[in-house]
């Protein structure tokens, strides 16, 4: 018996899940040992570097289009809005709040999906949805 193929999607949202929850709980430590907006800073920075790094030796290609930029720099505008925003989360709370509610941000995408983009309406998401708010109000307290 071999073993199962895991599909590219599935590894790397498996390691999107472990990188990131190991990235908050080390920005918690972080941000106790110095300022928070500094703590954001330093690991944007590098997070940047590693990004850069990754295009370079990487195949990707280096064309950016008018639309492609703008869409891509707004995203970057919201993530740093978000990343600063957990580094102070932190220093002012617990890191189960803060990342938990963090964490939600899925529900975001997803209801701007259903709103917005034309994704389909269906009992199933929704009830994901209402479920996943239930899960975030059991973490927190």
């Amino acid at each position: 018996m071999g073993v199962p193929e895991v599909h590219p999607a599935v590894a790397f949202g498996s390691l999107t899940m472990v990188s990131w929850g190991i990235w908050i709980v080390l920005g918690n430590a972080a941000s106790e040992s110095m300022d928070p907006k500094t703590a954001a800073a330093v690991s944007y920075l590098v997070a940047t570097l590693l990004a850069v790094g990754f295009v370079l030796v990487t195949d990707a290609s280096l064309a950016i289009t008018p639309r492609g930029g703008l869409l891509a720099g707004l995203a970057g505008l919201f993530a740093g809005i978000g990343f600063v925003s957990m580094y102070l989360g932190l220093a002012t709370g617990s890191t189960t709040v803060v990342s938990t509610l963090g964490a939600m941000y899925f529900v975001v995408a997803a209801l701007i999906g259903m709103a917005v983009l034309g994704d389909e309406v269906t009992t199933t998401r929704v009830a994901g949805l209402l479920f996943a708010g239930v899960a975030v109000v059991l973490v927190s307290h």
